[in-house]
């Protein structure tokens, strides 16, 4: 899987985070330091801004540009080493991931936080939702940063159910994705997008 971190301009203060883009190098920009063909990145990180260097020499993350910052073996399957940063083209595809949404769990008693990630689709979160199996009604979690999200309810020794919903609307439901016997910095699968 090809991960990359955004520039604050794409990033969207971690509200994009799980989008999948298509990108190649822009040949009529700079047709020199190009390959062939196109690669498919997750956004998972976030590049941050250098406002000690001007935006083309080392602040290559600055407002209001928007960068891609790819793994070395990501950026050469579309550019040459050589060049350091290329002029790319890139769009919005839906996300093909392998198995479910993963649930991680980390936290105490009091707080609870859940990284959701392996989105299919949209990829990007907009809400989630957790209900535990004492519950009746879903508890909207809020988002911690990008896409960890967090309760302050205490949810321990209850299976846990959760609802996903990403930006372009569309909702799945994990029905007790997690056993009663959970333990925090565990991982869980649920259902996915198809």
């Amino acid at each position: 899987m090809n991960n990359v971190a955004l520039s604050t301009a794409l990033f969207n203060n971690g509200l994009t985070c799980g989008a999948c883009y298509e990108i190649q190098c822009d040949s009529q920009q700079d047709p020199k330091w190009c390959h062939p063909g196109s690669i498919i990145v997750t956004a998972t990180n976030f590049c941050p801004p250098n406002p000690a260097l001007p935006s083309d020499k080392g602040g290559w993350c600055n407002p209001p540009r928007e960068h891609f910052d790819l793994s070395m073996p990501a950026f050469l399957r579309i550019g040459e080493y050589i060049a350091g940063i290329i002029p790319v083209s890139y769009r919005r595809v839906p996300c093909t991931k392998q198995g479910g949404i993963r649930f991680e769990i980390s936290g105490f008693k009091y707080w609870t936080h859940v990284l959701v990630y392996n989105v299919g689709g949209a990829g990007d979160v907009r809400e989630v939702a957790i209900k535990g199996s004492r519950a009746s009604n879903w508890e909207p979690m809020q988002r911690n940063w990008g896409q960890i999200w967090q309760t302050g309810n205490d949810y321990s020794g209850q299976s846990l159910s959760f609802r996903v919903t990403t930006s372009d609307g569309r909702t799945v439901n994990s029905i007790d994705a997690v056993p009663v016997n959970w333990q925090y910095g565990q991982t869980f699968e649920g259902k996915q997008f198809s």
